[in-house]
């Protein structure tokens, strides 16, 4: 898809969306959802425990995601979801089949680690 006509961020405005590395310390099914999701904790060490939800069940089981590291949006306003308040946004790549693919760091680092 050429995106060259798109509204171009500043670098500056880039800067701003934080993106972080965590640890999934916690996954369940979340069934007060509508669509398929987890809601999930989330450790980025220094920036503290974070709550999300992700619609990522086509690909994978709670069992199969705790302790597995992804990249994170931490800057976002606090969302309400049914009942929990989601504190990021989880990162992924969007399949044809809308099936979400984390995006995890190709080795472990520390949580709390910036991405930009």
């Amino acid at each position: 898809m050429d995106t060259t006509n798109k509204t171009k961020l500043s670098w500056d405005e880039f800067m701003k969306v934080e993106m972080r590395v965590g640890t999934i310390i916690s996954a369940e099914e979340f069934k007060e959802v509508r669509n398929p999701a987890y809601k999930m904790k989330i450790d980025f060490g220094d920036y503290g425990i974070k709550k999300t939800s992700a619609q990522i069940t086509k690909l994978y089981k709670p069992e199969d995601i705790i302790g597995k590291q992804v990249i994170a949006v931490v800057n976002f306003p606090p969302k309400q979801i049914a009942n929990i308040m989601s504190e990021c946004l989880v990162l992924g790549g969007i399949g044809d089949n809308k099936e979400v693919i984390l995006i995890e760091p190709e080795r472990a680092v520390e949580n709390g680690m910036r991405i930009g």
